[in-house]
């Protein structure tokens, strides 16, 4: 039980199975999972990407890794959107197919692995995962969203300029952008503030994951199995592949590498059901792929931290 995967990966499974066992049990009303995944996108969300921001360490942004990881993230989302047929679906299972839980499996993960060093570049990579990642996957659904709402008929710069507004009054959007600028000031977050934001954001991630297991309950994996393995292999097998042959295209080695393959091998992370919930569009097939990723990530992970000492 002390592997570093099974130690990281196996709380998941639990939050899942608990989520899976409620939901089952009939203890949460249907109409009520939206509600608390509502709450939990609105008002736990938030302080979690705010605190990320204005906590960042410029020393530890390091460019190429960074790049390596964030190119491989956009081909494996572009790849996914454009075969899924560029519409709402095709933007969700994008994220899906590209978006890693980097938070509460990857610190954990990271540390158990590589020590403070490898967390101190993972979260520089969260930094810009969250500020890139949520941000275009919110434009694109926006802008994707209001032009199948529009049937095609609407100016292209108007569907565009209402889709980054629309953009910038998400919940996600508006706390990366303040915690950015107010990272800038350098004045730290009073702990008067700042605890009850880090409560609020250690909220965030089990509450995300068990709502996963509840809305789990009543999805019928097995009409959703095929997308939700393909979602799995594309995310956890695809993905650390892209990212290692990218980070060795731009020299890449050692531990810096090591982070951003071990990182893209974990399972889709809990965001990407939040942006299925939100906008309700492939909920059942990403409901599905969340569980199996985590499954699958058992088998990902292990053979990406072995593979990684050779490069």
């Amino acid at each position: 039980m002390n592997h570093p995967v099974l130690a990281a990966l196996l709380p998941v499974v639990i939050l899942i199975a608990i989520g899976f066992i409620a939901g089952r049990a009939g203890l949460m009303a249907a109409n009520s999972v939206k509600d608390l995944s509502k709450l939990v996108f609105t008002i736990f969300l938030p302080p979690l990407l705010f605190r990320t921001m204005v906590n960042v360490q410029p020393e530890n942004l390091q460019g190429r890794p960074l790049l390596a990881y964030l190119l491989g993230m956009a081909l494996m989302y572009g790849v996914m959107f454009v075969a899924a047929g560029r519409n709402r679906r095709a933007a969700v299972l994008g994220l899906a197919a590209s978006y890693s839980n980097t938070v509460m499996i990857g610190i954990a993960l990271i540390q158990f692995a590589y020590g403070e060093q490898g967390v101190a570049v993972l979260l520089a990579l969260i930094t810009v995962h969250s500020l890139i990642m949520l941000s275009l996957a919110t434009v694109v659904l926006e802008l994707v969203t209001l032009n199948e709402s529009s049937q095609g008929q609407g100016h292209p710069f108007k569907i565009l300029a209402a889709s980054i507004w629309n953009t910038l009054k998400q919940p996600m959007i508006f706390p990366i952008i303040a915690g950015l600028l107010y990272a800038q000031t350098g004045l730290g977050i009073p702990a008067v503030i700042d605890k009850p934001l880090q409560l609020l954001a250690s909220a965030f991630s089990p509450l995300a994951v068990i709502l996963v297991g509840i809305t789990l309950a009543s999805t019928k994996v097995g009409e959703h199995l095929r997308m939700a393995l393909a979602l799995s292999m594309l995310k956890n097998v695809a993905h650390p592949l892209v990212v290692a042959f990218i980070g060795l295209a731009l020299g890449l080695s050692g531990l810096p590498l090591a982070v951003m393959i071990v990182t893209a091998a974990l399972p889709i992370g809990a965001n990407v059901f939040l942006f299925a919930q939100r906008y309700e569009t492939a909920l059942p097939e990403v409901t599905a792929a969340v569980a199996i990723s985590t499954g699958v990530a058992l088998l990902s992970v292990a053979a990406s931290l072995s593979l990684v000492r050779f490069l």
